[in-house]
């Protein structure tokens, strides 16, 4: 079978090697030259429960998964149950014949031939390789290579096992699908991965964090790749530490980075705002799940966007961007923690569960990161015996920057304070310091008008508006059902790039985002002046899926 978008899928319950299967067919993939999007399916557990993995693979860019799938693998019943409907046409189904009894497909007895090794419930993951390898034609040998790169823990047995489930299915289905070789190898990364090297090769010295699904990974990562990185990794005991650490640490010089989810950044919101009034380069990584409260820890959503552009009380200027692709991620980490260190101020680079923990295959210039680079203090002319002065009052807002140990004083307030960083409560003081941010804030406008803030794809048809994550469904929806539409995307979020969409004031257009409330279209209409004439929402914490998406767009536009 010849197809453009060839979808895997494989399912069973949490502890028997799902993610691991997922991910080596991903591996193989990309190995092959072949493009790849990956998305993990899980609950919030640690055994048992309904997990799967969908790959989805062609030949060209693919930024999204596809729930119709060409090969399904169920390592259990309710796998065989939830999954039978994602068998696309001319697809097939392979399921365990020792708990599925009378299914549809290719029937394979995984439970017992595992139980013939140690660790059978960790072992019969391996099936999905084996399944996967006989139906699009891999010999024997290359099953055995894919086996010895992947799995080799426990290699023999590992071996021996693929081979006996290899030759049950091979008489059925062996050779079912073609896939035709890509060019080279490709490079697979998480969004989360992009992030944290985005921020490293721009000079990121420290990243604190608490694990909070789904920004965990980025603290996992950065831990792992520490000494390669060059990165200081710090866990402390709650997500207050982490962010009271980090402006301690920027204060001491360190380009800092924290990461969390809504939940944890509300225990943050106070520092935000510490931030602000101090004047410290403060990035967080805020990954969004579905919420109130703990809501659904593994699933995504977009519904934090009016909690990220209204962090932190008072008024000082704030900085909010969220990523479209996995490769844009690792850009905008750069730039955002370039800016924060230009205009010492906070922000935030917002996304959600589906960018932050998909894997997909991308290309990452670290050449075009952005270097954070304070601006460092010198004895202003004419100013000469002043000394230094933590928050000089500058045309631009921006006060250069002096590090311990030296011989100035050097003083970081909270506090209302002058230009030395004593605390003041004089009317006057006050009104010089808000202003001074007031201008910082314009000239990170000025900035920003400089730079790109929206993207936009395609030349002609309706106008699609949307953000985050949500942009790579969209436009992989585009070409799944051959719709040509012009879709505009805004990175940056705070500033609101305003200037950029008064072109559109007069259009229709359609909205399309992860919220019930629809937070997105509103905050168009507010800001821009961009009022929608449909808005397609999905907040059931699943992603959009292509095909799905399209059908909606295109009663959107009939």
């Amino acid at each position: 079978m010849n197809a453009e978008v060839f979808t895997y899928i494989i399912g069973g319950k949490a502890g028997e090697g799902v993610k691991k299967a997922g991910t080596t067919a991903a591996n193989a993939f990309s190995s092959a030259g072949r493009h790849v999007f990956q998305m993990d399916d899980y609950p919030s557990l640690i055994r048992g429960g309904h997990n799967f993995v969908v790959v989805s693979t062609s030949t060209r860019a693919v930024l999204s998964h596809y729930m119709g799938a060409d090969l399904v693998v169920a390592l259990d019943e309710r796998s065989y149950g939830i999954h039978r409907s994602h068998v696309a046409d001319g697809g097939v189904m392979v399921y365990n014949s020792d708990v599925v009894k009378g299914g549809e497909g290719v029937g394979v007895p995984m439970t017992t031939e595992a139980a013939k090794y140690p660790d059978a419930a960790l072992r019969i993951g391996v099936s999905g390789i084996a399944v996967l390898s006989a139906a699009i034609g891999q010999s024997h040998a290359e099953l055995v290579a894919l086996i010895e790169r992947e799995y080799k823990r426990d290699l023999e047995n590992n071996i021996a096992f693929a081979g006996t489930i290899y030759d049950h299915v091979r008489k059925s289905i062996g050779g079912r699908f073609t896939l035709a070789p890509g060019s080279g190898e490709r490079h697979m990364f998480t969004g989360n991965q992009a992030i944290a090297l985005g921020a490293a090769a721009a000079g990121l010295d420290m990243y604190i964090g608490y694990p909070m699904t789904p920004a965990s990974t980025v603290l996992h990562y950065l831990a792992a790749h520490d000494r390669d990185l060059g990165v200081t990794v710090v866990h402390p005991e709650s997500e207050l530490a982490v962010a009271n650490m980090a402006i301690g640490a920027a204060a001491a010089g360190a380009r800092v980075m924290v990461g969390t989810s809504g939940g944890g950044f509300g225990l943050m919101e106070e520092a935000f705002s510490f931030a602000g009034m101090a004047e410290a380069p403060f990035l967080c990584v805020l990954s969004s799940r579905p919420g109130p409260s703990t809501g659904v820890p593994t699933y995504t959503e977009q519904a934090d966007l009016r909690f990220a552009l209204n962090q932190g009380h008072g008024d000082f200027p704030r900085l909010v961007a969220s990523p479209g692709t996995v490769g844009e991620a690792f850009t905008l980490a750069a730039e955002m923690l370039a800016m924060v260190w230009t205009y010492q101020t906070p922000g935030i680079l917002l996304t959600e569960k589906h960018l932050s923990e998909s894997r997909v295959t991308a290309d990452i210039d670290v050449a075009s990161a952005a270097w954070a680079e304070p601006a460092p203090w010198a004895e202003p002319v004419g100013h000469e015996g002043e000394g230094y002065r933590r928050y000089r009052n500058t045309d631009d807002g921006v006060s250069p920057l002096l590090f311990p140990p030296s011989a100035e004083s050097i003083k970081w307030s909270s506090y209302e304070h002058d230009e030395a960083g004593i605390t003041t409560e004089e009317g006057d003081a006050i009104v010089a310091m808000h202003d001074k941010r007031d201008r910082k804030g314009a000239s990170l406008v000025r900035h920003l008008r400089g730079v790109r803030t929206v993207n936009r794809f395609g030349d002609d048809g309706p106008v699609i508006l949307t953000y985050g994550s949500t942009t790579m469904s969209v436009i992989e929806a585009l070409i799944a059902g051959g719709i040509r539409a012009r879709v505009v995307q805004p990175v940056y979020l705070e500033p609101f790039p305003v200037w950029e969409f008064e072109d559109l004031r007069n259009e229709s257009v359609i909205v399309v985002e992860q919220s019930s409330t629809g937070q997105f279209a509103t905050l168009m209409a507010e800001r821009a002046g961009v009022r929608a004439s449909s808005v397609i929402t999905r907040y059931d914490g699943r992603p959009f899926e292509p095909r799905e998406l399209a059908r909606d767009i295109r009663g959107a536009t009939t």
